[in-house]
This record gives structure tokens, C-alpha cells and sequence, in this order.
């Protein structure tokens, strides 16, 4: 079995195993971000196993503690990729990978690998279907609320999209930059609606009757 069928295997028993917790950053979107990573990686001609392996560990920080930075992940990272028989050199440029390719502080130098992975963990944040079918599940997996998450995502989406860094691979560009400037503005107006008096009246008595 080659290195990566068995860290694949790996990773996805060990998100089986947290599946009930992981109900945003679980294996479907894992999964989504290994596929599109490696696509993306093919066009700008990255290191197409370097990306895919990232991809498939660049989340366990989350397994280990919720709401929580790459870093908590390192060493269950380090252990797994070990046992696939990756060397300590390959470790850590897959932990440079994760690391640099990090929503909240990417910048525009960044690898290849970097771009690829980056862009593939964006897209599944601005698919159209994950406010309507995904945002409740990661407020409920990190323990925040609609005010947190809302101000993480216009905080984080806005610069990028200012500097035109929200993509790096013209692929993700061409296909995917207009569903980021839609997310964008959708997040921006939830944070307006928030300042809204009769609005947070509602949200709270929502809370109060179980249903938030």
C-alpha cells in the first residue's frame, strides 16, 4: 500500500470516529478539499502529493481541540504521517503547507502548494450551499455564535478580496472569485441585520425557547 492509501485510510477512521463532533470540519469536507486541492495543485503544476497529503491532515487541529489554530494538530499530524512512513523533512514541509495556507494569516507570498490548498479550503467556505447547510454546524462544533462567526468571516474575507489573494490559481479565479464576493456580501449584511434592535429581541427569545 502506497504512503497516502494508508494515511487516507488513517485520517478518515479517525474522523469516523469523530464524526458526531466534527459536524463542519468532518470528513465531507476533508474530503472536498483534498479532491479540489489536488485539481487546482494539477493546474499551476504543484506538488500534486505534497498538496493532497496536507489536504488530508490540514484539519486535525480540530479533532484534538475545538474552535482552534493549525498548531493543535502538529503533533497528531506528525504521529499519523509517521506512521504512513513520511520522514521528519517531509513532515515539516507538510506542516509548512498547512500552516501558510491558513485562512486568517495567508498573505501573498506563499508556496505552490500553498496556493492550492488554500484555494481548495476557501471554496468550500464560499460554496454557496455552506451558509444554508453548514454554518449552523460549525457554530454548534466551535461553540461560537452568529456574531463571532460573522465578524471572523467579513474580518478574514475582506482584506483577501481586497488584494485579490481571496483565489491564487486562476482556475479557482475564473470558476469561483464571483461566489466569494456573493459570500462576502451575505456575511456583511448578516452583520448589519445583527445591529438590529428587534432582531437581536427575536434572536434572543429564540435562545431562550431551546430553539437557538
Amino acid at each position: 500500500m502506497q504512503k497516502i492509501d494508508f494515511l487516507k485510510e488513517k485520517v478518515k477512521e479517525l474522523y469516523d470516529e469523530h464524526n458526531e463532533k466534527l459536524l463542519f470540519h468532518g470528513w465531507h469536507h476533508v474530503q472536498f478539499v483534498s479532491k479540489k486541492a489536488v485539481e487546482f495543485s494539477e493546474s499551476i503544476g504543484a506538488d500534486t502529493e505534497l498538496v493532497e497529503v496536507a489536504a488530508l491532515v490540514h484539519d486535525l487541529n480540530y479533532v484534538v481541540q475545538e474552535n482552534s489554530e493549525p498548531e493543535a494538530g502538529s503533533e497528531l499530524r506528525a504521529k499519523l504521517l509517521t506512521e504512513a512512513g513520511y520522514s521528519g523533512e517531509e513532515i515539516m514541509q507538510i506542516e509548512s503547507v498547512v500552516s501558510e495556507a491558513h485562512t486568517g494569516r495567508r498573505g501573498h507570498i506563499i508556496s505552490e502548494e500553498g496556493k492550492a490548498l488554500s484555494d481548495a479550503d476557501s471554496l468550500f467556505k464560499i460554496l454557496p450551499i455552506t451558509p444554508i447547510l453548514f454554518s449552523s454546524k460549525y457554530i454548534t462544533e466551535n461553540k461560537v455564535d452568529i456574531y463571532k462567526l460573522s465578524n471572523m468571516i467579513v474580518s478574514e474575507q475582506t482584506p483577501l478580496l481586497a488584494e485579490g489573494i481571496y483565489f491564487y490559481t486562476d482556475l479557482a479565479k475564473e470558476r469561483y472569485l464571483k461566489w466569494a464576493k456573493i459570500n462576502l456580501d451575505l456575511w456583511t449584511n448578516v452583520q448589519e441585520s445583527l445591529q438590529d434592535e428587534d432582531v437581536k429581541e427575536m434572536l434572543a427569545v429564540a435562545k431562550e425557547r431551546g430553539i437557538l
